[in-house]
């Protein structure tokens, strides 16, 4: 099974490839265990709705994202994050996934993952590319 630390860094996902879309599924479900989301945060951050629970179910067990691109948006994004806060954090893990949960600054002393719960994509897209501002120029 991949984990986020084998997320390629440089593949784009397509969407028109089941084969990408079931790996990415288990990258993300993988990156959602990491950060210790609960179910409703995950479906949350998804763009799925809180009656969408068998859907993880069946991520977890090999199906597919869907086709639609806004979850395959919101995953790009997150992926992005994890990315990013793998550069940034090259030897501490512990700090690389507890990132999101911690108050900052940036945000006005909300979480990351609270930017991303209530502003939806473009909440996720604002952390991600904070995260980019913060790798500075590659």
């Amino acid at each position: 099974m991949l984990n986020p630390q084998q997320t390629p860094v440089n593949d784009r996902l397509d969407i028109h490839d089941e084969a990408s879309r079931k790996s990415a599924a288990t990258l993300i479900l993988n990156l959602f265990e990491r950060w210790q989301l609960d179910t409703q945060t995950q479906l949350n951050l998804l763009g799925l709705s809180p009656n969408s629970r068998a859907l993880l179910s069946k991520y977890r067990k090999g199906d597919p994202l869907p086709n639609h691109r806004d979850v395959l948006d919101r995953v790009g994004w997150l992926l992005a994050c994890h990315k990013a806060l793998r550069l940034l954090y090259p030897r501490n893990p512990e700090l690389r996934y507890d990132w999101v949960n911690k108050r900052n600054e940036a945000f006005n002393a909300y979480t990351p993952l609270e930017i991303m719960r209530e502003q939806g994509l473009l909440g996720i897209a604002r952390v991600s590319r904070y995260l980019d501002f913060m790798r500075g120029p590659q």
